[in-house]
């Protein structure tokens, strides 16, 4: 099992959450799921949202094109980008296939 598959165009992504961590950073996996360090606070959503951005700067999408499929309330969450325009350079992470 991996940290992420393919849904057609979309890439569905399996994090880990670290809220109030130093700096915005991908932090390798944790499990079978990639970490992601955040400065915000894991409150008022406030975490959720800054997930969102985060993620869709590093995959050339707008904000709107990234979702939180599951795990609002966790650490452990499901997300989903539509059509990324990149992908950054994350332990296993490949293209999908034609």
């Amino acid at each position: 099992m991996t940290w992420f598959r393919w849904d057609g165009d979309d890439l569905l992504l399996d994090c880990h959450l670290q809220p109030k961590a130093s700096k915005d950073e991908f932090a390798g996996l944790h499990g079978e799921r990639l970490k992601i360090r955040l400065t915000a606070p894991p409150m008022e959503g406030k975490a959720n949202a800054q997930l969102l951005t985060f993620l869709g700067k590093a995959f050339g999408v707008a904000k709107s094109q990234v979702s939180l499929e599951s795990g609002e309330l966790n650490r452990q969450k499901r997300v989903r980008i539509r059509a990324p325009q990149r992908l950054p350079e994350l332990p296993g992470l490949t293209a999908r296939s034609p």
